[in-house]
């Protein structure tokens, strides 16, 4: 074997991280082209995030939309990308500017609305008014803007006419008080109705199991035919093309030709679609009425910004980062556009400063072009600068739901429990320390490497001895089996979706909260702020939540840090395990996680180095190592050898890798929608989810995969979007899971795509030996040298801080 040398470092090809999930290449009509199509991105923000566990390595391969909003590209934030692959197959895609596509007419059309009021008759003496200094239309602007914000909240807050809006127990309640007013019934008769339900939930006894009929998971449904066929006929009109119907009947529901007839911007919330197609599509259905500050326009192309934002990560936006961006898409006036799409509720404006975090939306409205250039300019001489940000409704939500449920689980469980007798028993001096921890605390973090999963395990299992209904919940099917066999107890072990699905683990009680008393996840990094909310709002008062999970390792596919912004918040307690993870690999991986490439004696090859000059011979040699070198000297077969590169495009991605090794291993037509019985792949049932499988066979229903004995039937139209070949994956992909052997390919090329997280998190996906393909020379050092940056925005650290929540 041949030990790594602290300056030796493999390399990685150029992150191009596009996710598993990719759309069909299809084309839409450019704005600058006239009929030359327009390549839409293969990868879709929604669908291609799904392939890409964690955050995907094609992050750092965004494309120039990708950097809009934020910059560059990160480099741990690789993971978007590889859901967005972004497949080049058009021509020139850069858009004449929009100011042109209306004529000479453009902007005076723009100006029409603005000029009504002003119009007066052209019969008679010269009625014309003077005309308005910039400070009186300036005035004038800002009491419009008021009075429409004013009309909206009315409309709002307004009474529903007749109930007709209402539906279930509100139009129920409706009926009955117009009964007592009509006097067909008394006020008492219902006072004898049950009283509501407590507002809270207490931890409720134990629920008897549901039996669940075994059955094939199949994929969900696409949009109704109908709806695809109408918004295809939309479609066509402005020279988009019919592949997109549906996709984007299911994005935009079943009034989706009428809403794209209406507003054509709104194609921009279809997966894959950028503001180059949908400003060719809108130009095609508007004509001269379409223009760069069309507020549609500015509204959806803020929206998307957050949009791709999150991909990367972020749960929102510095608001300066967003009208910059909407600078370079020719918007005149980015700063009046965000405040039209605040108006508009299109995003949410926050204000962060020293005092905490203030909702800029409950403040009295104001001027459009001031409010948040105000609000970073008025901070008091010494003070930090007030940064004011964007961010969709639905993060916002998530983040304040989490911090309060957060908050809920710390307050309301039984402190100090004794469970003395439980941690002297314990295994380890940690565990015992994470046992102590948890009897005294609602809310507990554990942070610690994969020797250190063996202490939440410990905990279940002493949980479970006091009587406790104790369970935990990983990110994968692997993180699954693997913490079973730490427990000895199948039943202890769920993976986090089919816990909230309910397909797996104890079912919920009466009020639908999780019945269990104590529930540990591990994989936390894994978590994203919308799953995350979603599971702390569904465990009853007095329930323990442990998060456990290894800081160094890349992030959530999903948008958010939870786990990151939960110990910076220093908000429970934070018990770190003193567990080393044993072996070569081990302090190979422990070194890297500090910042460090240190040389490792391996005298069982537990670690190779293989030398490689180009990209050819890195796949070259890689099939190598997976199909003769790794079984034959090491005993591991194939099929338990998972390869680990940077991205998904490229001479070495994971395309590359896996095409060379189906032909090596599963040579074969590929007659199932390019897939043979016996192909490893990656299924991707929702976004962030990556579920290794194993092709049995396909019939009219769709494409049957093997999930670690689990029957899955993909639809035949899903087949495309959701599976990909799995024999390479990349580092996002793969987190959380391990093998018992690892190849990990760095081709020259791949220098951009490296960061400390990123080598952290492929390097120790092996269990028992770990090959590097190496073609870099010294960007491997500088990649584990370098500090890890906080390379997403988020609110919930702050939310957390704040006191009294």
């Amino acid at each position: 074997m041949t030990a790594l040398p602290r300056g030796e470092t493999p390399g990685s090809p150029a992150a191009d991280d596009d996710g598993v999930v990719a759309t069909p290449s299809t084309a839409v009509p450019a704005s600058s082209t006239g009929d030359e199509p327009h390549a839409v991105d293969e990868g879709s923000p929604k669908a291609d995030d799904t392939g890409d566990g964690a955050e995907t390595d094609g992050q750092d391969t965004a494309t120039d939309d990708d950097t809009d909003a934020s910059g560059a590209a990160e480099d741990g934030d690789e993971s978007r990308d590889a859901e967005e692959d972004t497949s080049e197959t058009g021509a020139d895609t850069t858009p004449a500017p929009l100011s042109e596509a209306g004529g000479g007419d453009g902007s005076e059309d723009g100006d029409e609305s603005g000029n009504a009021e002003g119009d007066t008759s052209e019969a008679g003496a010269d009625t014309t008014p003077a005309p308005l200094s910039e400070a009186e239309a300036e005035l004038a602007a800002q009491r419009e803007l008021r009075e429409r914000i004013e009309k909206r909240k009315a409309e709002k807050e307004g009474p529903i006419a007749a109930g007709a809006k209402l539906s279930g127990k509100a139009a129920d309640l409706l009926a009955a008080v117009r009964a007592v007013e009509s006097g067909e019934q008394s006020a008492t008769s219902f006072f004898d109705s049950p009283a509501p339900a407590a507002p809270r939930r207490t931890a409720p006894t134990p629920a008897p199991s549901r039996p669940r009929a075994p059955e094939p998971a199949r994929a969900s449904q696409g949009a109704p035919p109908e709806a695809v066929a109408a918004t295809a006929a939309v479609l066509a009109e402005g020279g988009a093309p019919a592949a997109l119907a549906g996709p984007a009947a299911e994005t935009l529901g079943a009034q989706a030709a009428e809403a794209l007839r209406t507003d054509p911007w709104q194609l921009l919330a279809v997966p894959g679609v950028g503001p180059e197609q949908a400003d060719g599509f809108a130009r095609a259905l508007l004509g001269a009425e379409c223009g760069p500050d069309d507020e549609r326009r500015t509204d959806a192309l803020v929206g998307w910004l957050l949009e791709r934002a999150a991909l990367r990560g972020h749960t929102a936006l510095d608001a300066s980062e967003v009208r910059a961006a909407l600078a370079g898409r020719s918007v005149t006036d980015p700063e009046a556009a965000v405040q039209h799409a605040v108006a508009e509720g299109v995003v949410l404006v926050f204000q962060d400063g020293p005092d905490g975090q203030e909702d800029l939306e409950d403040q009295e409205p104001g001027a459009p072009a001031e409010s948040m250039e105000g609000a970073e300019a008025a901070e008091p001489a010494g003070q930090e600068p007030v940064q004011v940000l964007l961010g969709l409704d639905r993060y916002a939500l998530a983040e304040e739901s989490l911090a309060d449920g957060l908050a809920r689980l710390v307050n309301a469980c039984e402190k100090d429990a004794d469970w003395t007798e439980a941690a002297s028993a314990a295994s380890s001096p940690s565990a015992a320390e994470l046992i102590r921890a948890v009897a005294a605390h609602g809310l507990v973090a554990h942070t610690g490497g994969e020797a250190a999963r063996a202490e939440p395990a410990a905990l279940i299992t002493a949980a479970r001895s006091l009587g406790l209904r104790a369970l935990g919940a990983v990110h994968s099917v692997d993180g699954r089996r693997r913490l079973a066999g730490a427990t000895g107890d199948p039943e202890t072990a769920v993976t986090l979706a089919g816990l909230l699905s309910g397909a797996q683990g104890p079912g919920r009680d009466e009020e639908g909260a999780i019945a269990v008393d104590l529930l540990v996840v591990l994989d936390a990094p894994q978590l994203d702020v919308e799953t995350a909310a979603m599971l702390v709002e569904s465990l009853a008062d007095g329930t323990r939540l442990v998060l456990s999970g290894d800081p160094g390792v890349l992030g959530s596919a999903g948008a958010g840090r939870v786990f990151a912004d939960l110990l910076a918040a220093r908000a429970c307690p934070q018990v770190v395990s003193r567990t080393p993870d044993p072996g070569p690999i081990g302090e190979l991986v422990s070194g890297i996680g500090i910042g460090e490439l240190n040389q490792v004696e391996a005298p069982g090859k537990e670690v190779v180095i293989v030398p490689v000059r180009d990209a050819g011979e890195a796949v070259h040699r890689t099939v190598q190592l997976v199909a003769d070198s790794v079984p034959r000297a090491i005993g591991v077969p194939s099929s338990d050898t998972q390869v680990i590169t940077v991205g998904h495009g490229g001479s070495a991605g994971t395309r590359a890798l896996n095409a060379a090794l189906k032909q090596r291993l599963n040579p074969g037509p590929g007659r199932f929608g390019g897939f043979d019985p016996g192909d490893r792949v990656v299924h991707v049932p929702a976004p962030g989810r990556v579920v290794p499988a194993v092709v049995v066979s396909a019939d009219a229903e769709g494409l049957r995969l093997d999930c670690a004995g689990t029957e899955i039937v993909v639809a035949r139209e899903r087949v495309e979007s959701s599976v990909r070949h799995g024999w390479a994956l990349s580092a996002h992909q793969a987190a959380g899971m391990r093998w018992p052997a690892v190849v990990v390919v760095l081709p020259g090329d791949a220098a951009q795509g490296l960061n400390r997280s990123w080598v952290y998190t492929a390097f120790g996906r092996g269990e028992r030996h770990l090959s590097v393909v190496h073609g870099v020379d010294q960007a491997l050092p500088r990649a584990v040298a370098q500090p890890p940056a906080q390379d997403r925005t988020t609110r919930l650290r702050t939310l957390l801080e704040t006191p009294a929540r």
